[in-house]
């Protein structure tokens, strides 16, 4: 690779380390290594460690949540067809980097914040797309918050092939969860 990137590959790299290995491998050492660069280039970009572990929260936040939505959107008009998309997408995820923002958010309040934020946004996310098919508001929160639940449990122990978690969600789960 070349000595100079740009700033979005450091990050990319920095959250494989995060999610390959955890928080303590995301080092400017080893980051350049695995880029085949040296340091310089890392601090041609940011300003230090710190820097580039915001914007991995940054970029995660954006990756995991926010692009994931507006895919789901622009693929589905449907509200029940968001929800089956939503499904899909979500659980044919690996669930490292996930877990290894949680493992981080305990270590760090700051980051625990923006995956608090972020867990807030997705649950309203899926709470209304539940209402939206018609299942009654209350209803709604509580069974999007145990959706959300139900996958962040199953990243954790790492249950199943994603294949196998995301038909047997599609086929069983989700019929469940949807009746209103």
């Amino acid at each position: 690779m070349k000595d100079s990137l740009d700033r979005s590959a450091w990050v990319s790299a920095g959250l494989a380390a995060l999610a390959d290995k955890g928080l303590d491998a995301v080092r400017v050492e080893r980051l350049a290594a695995d880029l085949n660069v040296t340091k310089g280039s890392f601090y041609w970009h940011f300003r230090d460690r710190g820097d580039l572990l915001a914007m991995m929260v940054e970029a995660w936040r954006t990756s995991a949540t926010t692009d994931i939505i507006t895919r789901v959107e622009a693929k589905a008009s449907d509200p029940a067809d968001r929800l089956k998309t939503l499904f899909a997408t979500v659980l044919r995820a690996d669930g490292r980097l996930e877990m290894a923002m949680r493992d981080w958010a305990a270590r760090d309040a700051g980051v625990g914040a923006v995956v608090a934020e972020t867990d807030a946004r997705r649950v309203a996310y899926v709470e209304a797309l539940f209402a939206s098919i018609g299942v009654p508001a209350a209803e709604a929160g509580a069974r999007a918050r145990f959706t959300y639940q139900a996958l962040i449990g199953q990243f954790r122990m790492g249950v199943g092939a994603a294949e196998d978690r995301a038909r047997e969600a599609l086929e069983i789960i989700l019929p469940l969860m949807s009746r209103p």
